[in-house]
């Protein structure tokens, strides 16, 4: 268990720390000089059949406040501070305001100092103590009078905290491991080492992980768990990280970063959150406030995009965008604290909604109910509000990344929503059954009609399809969607057009009678240099614009290709020739070839190469600089498509 302390300068927390574990936690030469805690002090309790306690002493000057809230974060219990001499001070209300905001409800009150105030004055300083408390999560906790100076009350505390520690419920350790960095040093013969709270998962020495924002990758040489030497680092405790990794030194570390999951690195610095003003506030929170966003151990500038209709008044709640000024590693669902930029006081807080706010057009009412539906209580709730809403599907890689849930966690979740997976594994979305079944019915409806119109094409262009899918899906949502469709046999994918399965091409008899006689003098061994189009009529003694009719008509069902005019080419051979220049291409050092190359390979001539050439250039499929080429693989990939394949 972590416990926090809390309360104003000079009340005694350090003192009171002190006592219960026999360790000073100012451990700064300024804080000595001073009497007073500038930044976090650690100690730790051991405990006779449970876990470790570790104690987290934060300052109560109001200088300091960011340093107290950076000790807050990760802590499970509370022990609020205040001096029976003093009363209930500024700072006192601020910080219990931070952690009723930070969602902190296990605590106890230490009422210090009681051996300098008569009983009467005690008793009223509870009751002052038990008033402040009402309306926070900390309503019920225990007020325990203490003394360090006479040792009254010190062991009942103690005893009451081995008690909160034997029944603390153990943090799970699953999921994506996650560490807030609150100190960094070096340590001689270890190197860098960081220290803070585990929020979620576990890391084992040898463990790789990453660093973010800034995206540095270390490796785990040893840890320190609940101030012993451990092999792992689990959620709920205290840790210091001995890090090593290519850039890895006590300056490019700072207080606020992460260390992570690389798969959880995505910094972001445009967030919608549930923002709770304070009623202490002296007005009311208006659009494009600037503000400082505390959030685990990070601080960062930012502004304040209210999402509501009107400002947000003290003591009430709205939805908001967090602008920052530079990008945080944070997970849905963690909570923040926002400061006026002085630094003077605590403005409110929250909860993070979605990492991934959109910069224009955030307060739309699509975009609004599509906050509403994040806010649906668990993420199974979460999954099925949003499925049934735009744009109708989840990035399931994102929605996992950004709330950190592994695999096991959403497959969990995935039980008890009616839905349909589709896409790789790497790259999957999530649409509700129902939805999906209407998105197969528009397809098939809107093939259907076009079959009907122009029984002589080969189906309609996937972007067309794309367009028609009722409800409307984004483009890359659209596309994967159709891939589904066609993995499922709902719709076939032919060379770039989409079509029903029944749906077969016909040409009149005639032309089918002709088509039979040209098709091969197209392929076969005179498939790269096809006879032309004025050729072929002379050859068949039939009316060149009959042949080009024919052609043309076999063009729109894309079997054959007209690389430039009168020239057809069967398609099926463009694609061999394609994979001729990637051949070409690879067997070059730096890739690029010349058009006598694959003249070379094709034993057809110069001016006929170079028509091929110029055609892939058109397509994108190759590249052009002066007389050499190179392939575009994914320009490739694209001309490539076969029947199963989507591509635009």
């Amino acid at each position: 268990m972590i416990v926090g302390t809390a309360g104003h300068i000079d009340h005694g927390k350090t003192a009171l720390v002190g006592a219960l574990t026999g360790v000073d936690t100012d451990r700064l030469k300024e804080e000595k000089a001073r009497g007073i805690s500038i930044d976090l002090g650690f100690a730790y309790m051991l405990v006779e059949n449970a876990s470790t306690i570790g104690f987290v002493d934060v300052p109560g000057h109001d200088k300091f406040i960011r340093n107290m809230i950076t000790g807050a974060t990760g802590i499970d219990f509370l022990l609020l501070v205040v001096a029976a001499d003093d009363g209930v001070m500024p700072q006192t209300r601020e910080h219990l305001a931070i952690l009723d905001l930070l969602g902190i409800t296990r605590g106890i009150v230490a009422l210090t100092k009681i051996d300098l105030v008569p009983d009467d004055w005690r008793e009223e300083m509870i009751s002052e103590v038990r008033s402040l408390l009402n309306d926070t999560g900390l309503s019920e906790a225990e007020i325990i009078p203490v003394s360090t100076t006479t040792g009254e009350g010190i062991d009942l505390l103690r005893d009451r905290l081995i008690t909160e520690s034997h029944n603390s419920v153990v943090k799970p350790d699953t999921g994506p491991f996650r560490f807030a960095v609150d100190r960094c040093f070096t340590l001689t013969g270890a190197g860098t080492v960081v220290t803070g709270p585990v929020i979620s998962g576990s890391v084992s020495v040898g463990d790789h992980v990453m660093l973010s924002p800034s995206g540095l990758k270390a490796r785990i040489r040893s840890i320190h768990a609940q101030n012993r030497p451990a092999e792992h680092g689990r959620c709920g405790e205290r840790c210091a990280l001995n890090l090593a990794g290519e850039g890895i030194n006590k300056d490019a570390i700072s207080r606020g970063d992460m260390v992570l999951d690389a798969a959880l690195h995505a910094p972001t610095n445009r967030l919608d959150c549930r923002l709770n003003l304070l009623s202490s506030e002296p007005r009311s929170l208006t659009h494009w406030t600037p503000v400082r966003v505390h959030h685990a151990a990070a601080e960062v500038a930012g502004r304040v995009a209210v999402l509501e209709e009107n400002a947000i008044k003290p003591g009430d709640t709205g939805r908001v965008q967090l602008v920052l000024d530079k990008p945080i590693a944070a997970a849905v669902g963690d909570r923040f604290i926002i400061r006026n930029t002085s630094g003077e006081r605590t403005m409110g807080g929250g909860r993070f909604l979605d990492l991934r706010g959109p910069q224009r057009r955030r307060r739309t009412p699509k975009r609004l109910a599509y906050l509403a539906a994040l806010e649906a209580p668990g993420h199974r709730a979460v999954v099925a509000s949003l499925l049934s809403i735009w744009p109708y599907y989840i990035d399931q890689t994102t929605f996992a990344r950004d709330h950190a849930l592994d695999d096991a966690a959403m497959k969990a979740i995935l039980l008890g929503v009616d839905h349909k997976t589709i896409g790789e594994t790497d790259q999957s979305l999530l649409l509700s059954e129902k939805n999906w079944q209407l998105l197969r019915k528009s397809a098939s409806a809107a093939l259907a009609k076009f079959h009907k119109a122009k029984p002589d094409l080969v189906g309609m262009t996937i972007l067309r399809v794309a367009a028609s899918l009722q409800p409307k899906l984004p483009t890359k949502a659209a596309m994967m969607t159709l891939q589904a469709m066609v993995e499922n046999g709902d719709i076939i994918a032919q060379t770039g057009a989409l079509r029903l399965p029944a749906h077969r091409l016909e040409l009149d008899s005639q032309a089918q009678k002709l088509w039979d006689r040209i098709a091969p003098l197209l392929g076969n061994a005179a498939r790269f240099r096809p006879p032309r189009g004025v050729d072929l009529a002379e050859h068949l003694d039939v009316r060149e614009n009959t042949i080009k009719s024919t052609l043309k008509a076999m063009a729109r069902q894309r079997t054959v290709v007209e690389i430039v005019p009168g020239h057809f080419f069967l398609r099926d051979t463009l694609e061999e020739v394609a994979q001729i220049i990637v051949d070409i291409a690879e067997s070059q050092s730096d890739g690029w070839f010349s058009a006598a190359q694959l003249r070379d390979m094709l034993d057809n001539g110069r001016k006929v190469s170079i028509q091929i050439l110029d055609y892939f250039d058109r397509q994108g499929v190759t590249l052009r600089h002066e007389d050499l080429r190179r392939v575009d693989k994914r320009r490739l990939a694209m001309f490539l498509g076969k029947p199963g394949m989507i591509v635009a």
